[in-house]
């Protein structure tokens, strides 16, 4: 009997070191308790995350994004109207230049920009550094450079800036060819509010967006990934962190996001970031007129079996639709190979024509088919509002 005693003692004093060693070293061997309101809580080991993207979260595309994506701050001066009392020397006399407010005022304004080749041209919104009389831009990195305007295309709401550094800059990677999608994931990388670089995630919410009166040739991305002021300028990434547009505008009453953004797509923002880099400047072809789209009512106006083509309501004078024929009333159903949908087909059409080139217009008037030869005139730059 005292031997089995000897045999139980030492049996239970191995289980309770046992026990010991598993509480201390591998606690999660060992099923969770609740006591006094506390509980324990055991998270699963980090999984390898280096052969799925979408798994683990987007975590690799923000790291890859991030650093080409920078924080683009801007100064211009305001030079305010002279105080009525400013000419009387018993004024000035008094109260000195204090209330001079023909002074020159600093005005400061804060966006995002892309990083697009390692020797320091970025890509960001016309808006943001249109006003600028001086640009510092701030990488992910924290090092600052001075940056100048390379050349804007208020048409397109798109910029490119240049900083010149000794070093180079991570570029980002270009999305290639149309393979955006309503559905797919998308993540914005920008400065909302100046609170520093933030990432946000959602979904393609729809694609080719015009007529929305923000810019004159629209083809936009919207987007629910939240867009804030201090966002424009910044990316539109996919799950892989490539990029697919630049982040331009939001609808929003109040200022805030409420899950409709728009975003310029890479399509658009390489030929005019290559124009831009190798001129200065974007050309684009013109014609001189004004179009309206063809509704069934205005068909039907028309005796027209269908919707097609635009309505040519201004034509131009001394412009090259007018030294061609072309008079208001006519319907424009094609333009070269060129099939027209909508206004906004034409336009973007007529914006690809290389001025000086002869293309031929197909026009429908008084229900007889015509084709007109014009020859393609420069587009002028848009009126700056004063």
């Amino acid at each position: 009997m005292r031997k089995f005693w000897l045999l139980f003692a030492q049996a239970t004093t191995i289980g309770l070191a046992v026990l010991f060693v598993i509480h201390t070293l591998k606690p999660s061997l060992l099923p969770t308790a609740a006591r006094g309101g506390v509980v324990t809580l055991y998270q699963n080991e980090p999984e390898d995350t280096t052969s799925n993207l979408i798994a683990p979260g987007f975590s690799r595309a923000a790291q890859k994004v991030m650093p080409s994506v920078v924080n683009i701050f801007t100064t211009s001066e305001v030079k305010q109207s002279t105080h009525p009392f400013m000419d009387d020397p018993r004024f000035r006399f008094f109260f000195g230049d204090e209330f001079d407010d023909n002074q020159p005022q600093q005005n400061s304004s804060l966006g995002s920009g892309v990083i697009v080749s390692q020797d320091g041209y970025i890509l960001t919104n016309h808006h943001v550094v249109e006003s600028a009389d001086q640009i510092e831009v701030a990488f992910a990195d924290g090092r600052n450079a001075k940056g100048h305007i390379v050349g804007t295309d208020p048409e397109t709401d798109l910029a490119v800036i240049k900083v010149d550094v000794s070093y180079p800059l991570p570029a980002i990677t270009f999305a290639s060819g149309d393979t955006t999608h309503v559905g797919d994931i998308v993540l914005a990388v920008g400065n909302p509010f100046g609170v520093g670089q933030t990432v946000t995630m959602g979904i393609v919410s729809a694609l080719k967006r015009n007529h929305l009166g923000l810019s004159t040739f629209e083809n936009f991305i919207q987007t629910d990934a939240a867009i804030n002021p201090g966002n424009s300028g910044g990316a539109l990434v996919d799950a892989n962190g490539n990029l697919l547009g630049i982040n331009s505008a939001i609808y929003s009453p109040n200022g805030g996001s409420l899950g409709i953004g728009f975003a310029i797509p890479v399509s658009t923002a390489k030929k005019v970031m290559e124009q831009i880099i190798q001129t200065g400047s974007v050309t684009r072809g013109w014609i001189g007129v004004a179009v309206q789209d063809m509704t069934p009512e205005l068909a039907e106006s028309f005796k027209l079996k269908s919707a097609h083509g635009v309505l040519i309501s201004e034509v131009m004078r001394n412009g090259p639709a007018d030294k061609a024929g072309i008079k208001p009333g006519d319907i424009l159903l094609s333009i070269g190979d060129s099939d027209l949908i909508d206004s906004t087909v034409m336009l973007e059409t007529i914006s690809a024509l290389t001025p000086g080139k002869n293309v031929g217009l197909k026009l429908l008037r008084n229900q007889d088919e015509v084709v007109v030869q014009v020859r393609v005139g420069k587009r002028p730059k848009p009126k700056v509002m004063e």
